[in-house]
């Protein structure tokens, strides 16, 4: 035997043996893939509960930053940060000696002009009684000269009495009038000072917590200055941002559930109490405020805080792993099923979504298919299929 026919013998039954491996593994590949397959399925749930994650924190409704409406200096302070105070409670005092005697001025003005109405209303008393008497005097002139017993002169004289008195009544009228309206005008600028008086007294518009306190004694303020920052306790709650894409389903009144970052082992219980009109158009979330049920204690403002908003409980449902579809699209996709013992890839339609990454089916799937939940290369249409054993939550 030559060199080259040794060669090519050698070569024939590499190639012989080559084949036969390759055959080998296509016949194993084939009797694999004919294989009963064991896949993991989907079993009708109940009382699932669908919740929607919002992370926000602390805030209060009712914050609001008090001080004086006038300005002077600082001379009492009867409150500071973290005190309780009630509604109408004496927070601070101004400087007032200035805005008293103004005051004084002002009641004295009251006294002289209640003086000058008297005074006006007695001479008016005066003028009636010499106007009746001259009426007296002149209807009696007039009588007797009609009778010829007195001189036209002295009945004109007596007309003209009359009309004096008249005059002088009405002149005395018109100076109660102008007295009155000057005490009203000194009544008036008492009210003013008083009120002036009154703003150097800051009380607390209502039951609050001092959250901040900006000034001490000796300082001057100026109109308007902030000197506390109070909070109303009744009015704490959460401000929760929520996924614009997840938070369709919220409602007012629905349950939550919060947890504070200071007490990530306590869940407290509450409500949704409003949801904003105006979404955060940057990071394209939802405002959602939620109050609880018995809040801590002590609360701290701008602490963290997850929020569970249930938005439903679905009585009975089918759910599986968002991983577990094969093609997703819209509100819909492509998944694997066993029916009839076979796997079939069905488009079905999806619902809600859980916070564990489950999606509910709610149409497509056919009476006694069960959904598959996890993929892997050996799901193809056709195949035969074993569902595991499970127990049913």
């Amino acid at each position: 035997m030559t060199k080259y026919e040794w060669y090519k013998g050698v070569t024939t039954n590499r190639r012989a043996l080559l084949l036969g491996v390759l055959l080998v593994a296509v016949v194993a590949l084939l009797l694999n893939s004919q294989r009963a397959i064991t896949v993991q399925v989907a079993v009708p749930e109940h009382d699932v509960p669908i919740t929607v994650f919002g992370l926000g924190t602390v805030e209060a409704r009712v914050l609001s930053d008090v001080g004086f409406e006038v300005g002077a200096t600082l001379v009492e302070l009867n409150a500071d940060h973290g005190d309780r105070v009630s509604k109408d409670a004496v927070l601070a005092r101004l400087r007032d000696s200035e805005q008293k005697a103004r005051v004084a001025k002002a009641e004295a003005g009251v006294v002289s002009g209640e003086a000058a109405v008297h005074m006006a209303q007695t001479v008016v008393d005066q003028a009636r009684t010499v106007l009746a008497q001259r009426q007296q005097t002149n209807r009696r002139l007039q009588r007797l000269l009609t009778q010829k017993t007195v001189s036209a002169e002295a009945a004109e004289d007596a007309q003209l009495q009359q009309d004096v008195a008249a005059a002088e009544l009405a002149v005395a009228l018109t100076a109660v009038e102008v007295a009155e309206a000057s005490l009203a005008d000194a009544r008036a600028q008492l009210d003013y000072d008083n009120v002036l008086l009154d703003q150097h007294v800051l009380r607390a518009p209502y039951d609050a917590v001092v959250v901040k306190r900006h000034r001490e004694l000796g300082s001057v303020l100026n109109a308007g200055e902030p000197m506390f920052t109070l909070v109303d306790t009744a009015t704490v709650w959460a401000l929760a941002y929520v996924d614009e894409s997840r938070a369709g389903d919220i409602r007012v009144g629905q349950p939550v559930e919060i947890r504070l970052r200071s007490l990530p082992r306590t869940a407290i219980s509450g409500q949704v109490a409003r949801i904003d009109i105006e979404s955060d158009r940057v990071n394209e979330e939802r405002r959602v405020y939620v109050v609880c049920d018995q809040c801590p204690g002590s609360f701290f403002l701008g602490e963290q805080a997850e929020v569970l908003i249930t938005t439903t409980v679905l009585d009975e449902a089918t759910l599986i792993p968002e991983t577990a579809v094969a093609e997703l699209y819209g509100s819909g996709g492509k998944i694997w099923v066993v029916n009839d013992k076979q796997l079939q890839l069905l488009a079905v339609e999806f619902g809600s979504r859980t916070l564990d990454g489950r999606v509910v089916i709610t149409a497509g799937l056919p009476d006694g298919a069960m959904a598959v939940t996890e993929l892997h290369s050996g799901l193809h249409e056709g195949r035969r299929a074993k569902v595991a054993t499970q127990e049913t939550p």
